[in-house]
């Protein structure tokens, strides 16, 4: 039985990273994110989460709130995340100035998800530097949530300056969720104490996920993100397609300053990620899915669907998941009370 908190229902989501396979052209990888998003929608999911990636074919979306607000005016019920907005790179109220427009006029379907990036060459073409990655977040994340509450000021070590209105004027709280690397991230420490949910990554298995929210300490509503690919040759076509992508991914991540880039192996995280993810058939999917529900404690999935590397098949994926996936899964929610 899925262990979860009284009343509360599964939510199923995609995540979209707007990835360049070999061979591809941006504006069609963009175009393809835009007709997955909405074949999301029409297969049932309830929300859609956008990557956020500059400088490198990894991910070709330099804006997740830009691309948001254009899905947000082709959907009309689906919610749709940002997955992350990179507080290292954008001011954060500037961010809350965009959430509270598109919250506006999207009557509350956006969602911001939050992270501290990474420590590479964004930071120096942007202007922000180094020390807003290695200690502004929080300060970041802080002003954020103070800009949302409708009046701003600040005199902290990286932004000073006198207190503006936003306009428009926030309607509510945002909906916000905070990237974590791990049990020991601080993100992990700053979301608990800010009461902020986790978005727990594509790279930990259900036992790093678990150890996370067990170091988070109270019940919240975490978001997890997992690799979906379902078809009986579901493991053949993510191990043809991934690594080629993953390896010039990750040979374009230039770092700031003379630190190491990343040292992953294409192929051995292909296999882990198969290893460790519901890629296989229907059943193996659901089962896959039912027991990282209970491993966990997480109720709220949110699937990486494009490994096929082509617009074919991600909207084959989606509405396959849609179709056969979500509703034995969610056979397993409590009864209304």
């Amino acid at each position: 039985m899925v262990q979860q908190r009284v009343g509360e229902q599964l939510r199923f989501g995609v995540f979209l990273v707007s990835g360049r396979f070999p061979g591809q052209d941006d504006a069609a990888v963009l175009r393809r994110t835009v007709r997955a998003a909405c074949a999301a929608e029409a297969a049932g999911f309830d929300d859609v989460w956008l990557a956020e990636h500059h400088f490198m074919p990894y991910g070709v979306c330099p804006s997740a709130i830009t691309l948001a607000s254009h899905v947000l005016g082709q959907t009309s019920r689906i919610s749709v995340g940002t997955a992350v907005s990179v507080l290292s790179t954008t001011h954060p109220v500037a961010l809350a100035e965009q959430w509270s427009m598109l919250d506006a006029i999207s009557a509350g379907r956006l969602r911001l998800g939050v992270g501290r990036g990474g420590p590479w060459q964004d930071l120096e073409v942007f202007g922000t530097g180094l020390p807003r990655y290695e200690t502004g977040f929080a300060e970041s994340l802080d002003l954020l949530l103070t800009a949302a509450g409708g009046r701003v000021s600040a005199q902290g070590s990286h932004f000073s300056f006198r207190e503006v209105p936003l306009r428009p004027i926030p309607q509510r709280a945002p909906n916000v969720v905070v990237a974590c690397g791990g049990p020991t991230s601080s993100a992990v420490r700053l979301a608990a104490k800010r009461e902020l949910p986790l978005l727990l990554g594509l790279h930990a298995d259900d036992a790093e996920k678990a150890a996370t929210v067990a170091a988070y300490g109270a019940p919240a509503a975490h978001v997890s993100t997992v690799l979906c690919q379902v078809g009986d040759d579901a493991s053949a076509v993510v191990r043809r397609a991934l690594p080629g992508w993953l390896a010039d991914g990750l040979a374009a991540h230039v770092p700031v300053d003379d630190r190491p880039g990343p040292e992953r192996d294409p192929w051995e995280y292909t296999e882990k990620l198969c290893a460790i993810h519901p890629v296989g058939s229907v059943e193996h999917c659901v089962e896959t899915l039912r027991t990282s529900f209970e491993r966990t404690g997480v109720s709220h999935v949110i699937m990486f669907v494009e490994a096929s590397g082509t617009t074919e098949g991600t909207m084959a994926n989606i509405e396959r998941i849609g179709a056969e996936v979500l509703p034995a899964l969610r056979g397993l929610e409590p009864s209304p009370l």
